[in-house]
């Protein structure tokens, strides 16, 4: 697991310099979640809000996020993606697709589904959910 995270925090950085692992993911929440306060991100994936700001600001100097008022809430600033940061998401996104196709290229189908059936398992233990097809108990 620890070389797996080394190669995607390295991976990151390869197809965009400046786009850090961290970024990538704040930024893939921005556009899953259609945008959010940055409190809400820190919560999220349990950063110090220290953190987040940091992130947040290098964010928003490179032109890929940017405040708004909250329409509901005319006290808070909700981030959201800007089309620069759009684009970038999608073009690093793509190229981690055409990574893991090639890497995968010659795995059998067999090995395909029982790998994605455990990310699927682990990621469902990791957010303390049951993954699909399996009770609560194991």
């Amino acid at each position: 697991m620890t070389a797996f995270a080394r190669r995607a925090r390295a991976s990151a950085g390869r197809m965009h310099p400046e786009l850090s692992l961290v970024s990538y993911t704040l930024l893939g929440h921005l556009e899953e979640s259609g945008g959010c306060r940055a409190t809400d991100l820190a919560a999220h994936y349990a950063l110090d809000k220290s953190t987040v700001s940091r992130q947040v600001a290098a964010l928003e100097r490179a032109g890929l996020i940017e405040r708004r008022v909250d329409p509901e809430d005319h006290r808070v600033q909700v981030l959201e993606l800007t089309d620069a940061g759009t684009q970038i998401l999608a073009q690093v996104t793509e190229s981690r697709r055409i990574a893991f196709r090639e890497r995968l290229s010659d795995w059998p189908a067999a090995d395909l589904e029982r790998f994605a059936a455990y990310l699927v398992r682990y990621n469902a233990a990791a957010a303390g959910a049951p993954a699909a097809g399996q009770s609560p108990g194991g």
